[in-house]
């Protein structure tokens, strides 16, 4: 499927989805898999549509570095169980966008760059608006009941190290550290999430993604498609 195809198909997969309270789409799969592309090709999509689209980012909740790394810099454990605030995630966001949510939310608390938590105003969703999240690790279980709409990305680790190895580079320090650290903490912390987890069997849409510019659709709902 050419990648145009993909997201116009994602995209009907979405506005399918009619809550009582903003949809919360969540698009997961491990580093350099192509989530923020996919999330940004489809919040563009979603934009040409009267509901208003939320753009988010996990990378938004980070616990502060000292959280983070309490288990050692290159700990696998440390990164799956330690990198990010998910009760801030459910609270700020999740929760208040939920059906029992009053739909003042916030889409980050932390500055991972900076090290500094952030205090920008709350804001109040449509109802009828959706939420577009990326990020690693989103279908973990104290997550899992939170969205609407699960996608995962499925690419081999052989595609996608390169890819974040390239892309870390300079914020890690250097591409030897960036091969290091995914070598040592990140996959590792990754194949502990997928081992436990299981977000390709949780997901409801599932996509092969180790060819960026010719994407497969595995999964979808049924009624989707027939269309």
């Amino acid at each position: 499927m050419k990648r145009s195809g993909l997201i116009d198909k994602i995209a009907v997969i979405i506005l399918q989805q009619r809550p009582n309270h903003p949809l919360r789409v969540a698009i997961d799969g491990v580093d350099a898999s192509g989530k923020t592309c996919l999330a940004d090709e489809l919040a563009k999509a979603l934009r040409s549509q009267p509901r208003q689209v939320i753009r988010a980012s996990v990378d938004g909740f980070h616990n502060p570095k000292h959280i983070r790394r309490q288990k050692g810099s290159f700990s696998p454990e440390g990164f799956y169980r330690d990198s990010y605030n998910y009760p801030a995630l459910i609270g700020n966001l999740l929760k208040p966008l939920g059906p029992e949510g009053d739909r003042r939310y916030r889409t980050a608390v932390f500055d991972v760059r900076q090290e500094l938590p952030l205090t920008t105003p709350a804001q109040t969703a449509p109802r009828d608006a959706i939420l577009i999240m990326d990020g690693i690790f989103l279908l973990r279980p104290e997550l899992l009941t939170y969205w609407d709409l699960k996608i995962f990305l499925d690419a081999n680790f052989s595609n996608t190290v390169s890819r974040g190895v390239a892309r870390d580079a300079e914020f890690i320090g250097s591409a030897a550290e960036a091969k290091a650290r995914y070598a040592e903490r990140y996959v590792p912390g990754q194949q502990i999430y997928l081992s436990e987890a299981h977000p390709l069997d949780k997901a409801n849409v599932l996509i092969d993604n180790n060819i960026f510019d010719e994407p497969k659709l595995i999964r979808a709902p049924l009624d989707s498609l027939s269309n």
